[in-house]
């Protein structure tokens, strides 16, 4: 796979983003955590929890957090919109990476890095209950390492955050971006069109990974398929998010019952 190197789930997902390798994660709607575990043990070297449009709350996503690092996996969390404080108990719980949607500025992502990162990037609270217990750290170690090993994204989705990327990527603290394609798409044909992997969203998409690496920062983005997400591979990005677990759920099991149907 172009720009994929290692497959073992087992791998930390955060140090081989750091080392500038690509990153395949599942996307996580449904509450139950056996699921999560289950993309987990499929291969995926991170499962994002989805607190904006899935069904996940606060006591979904910590028992999932837990079950995704049973599978030897990492865990990341798109919180609902502008629920810093959400970020802040997620990233206690044990997530690695926070997603925040809708940043159309940079005052939006310095708020994300304010909830994220501890002094002197930002004012996050101290309590990581379960988190440095999983990192292996005692708390003083914990706190002097977690602003490098906790990453905080920003997602871009809309022609005011397209025009604004330079200086949401200029926050210090902030890690990088990630692209919702799916939102982008609407803002720019003006609600006109829903056409995530359409020739509009992949000229935005490949201005966004051009100015995160002239940042020297993270892109990432959620993909409809994995054609689409080769092309994000190729761009640049090097967090992929392939699609649903709703949708790989309704794609396998209408593939396995057409074989079945089309035997003898």
């Amino acid at each position: 796979m172009t720009g994929v190197t290692g497959t073992a789930a087992s791998d930390d997902a955060v140090a081989r983003l750091d080392a500038g390798e690509a990153v395949l994660s599942a996307w996580s709607t449904f509450r139950d955590p056996a699921i999560a575990e289950a993309l987990a043990r499929a291969g995926f070297d991170l499962v994002t929890l989805d607190l904006q449009h899935g069904a996940h709350d606060i006591a979904s996503s910590m028992a999932a957090i837990d079950a995704v690092a049973l599978a030897g996996a990492a865990a990341a969390a798109r919180i609902p919109l502008a629920e810093w404080g959400t970020a802040s108990r997620l990233l206690d719980a044990g997530a690695r990476i926070i997603i925040a949607p809708m940043i159309n500025s940079p005052e939006e992502a310095r708020a994300l890095v304010a909830a994220t990162k501890f002094p002197p990037l930002g004012a996050r609270s101290w309590g990581p209950r379960r988190a440095m217990f999983d990192a292996g750290f005692d708390g003083p170690a914990y706190v002097a390492n977690a602003n490098r090993t906790t990453l905080a994204l920003a997602m871009i989705e809309t022609v005011a955050a397209l025009e604004a990327v330079d200086d949401i990527l200029a926050v210090e603290g902030l890690d990088g971006v990630f692209v919702g394609p799916g939102d982008l798409s609407i803002t720019l044909s003006a609600g006109a069109a829903l056409d995530p992997a359409g020739e509009p969203v992949d000229r935005a998409i490949r201005t966004v990974a051009e100015r995160a690496a002239a940042h020297g920062k993270l892109a990432g983005i959620f993909v409809v398929s994995p054609e689409f997400g080769q092309r994000a591979l190729g761009h640049g990005f090097r967090l992929v998010a392939l699609s649903t677990d709703g949708q790989m759920l309704a794609r396998g099991a209408g593939a396995w019952l057409k074989e079945m149907r089309a035997a003898p």
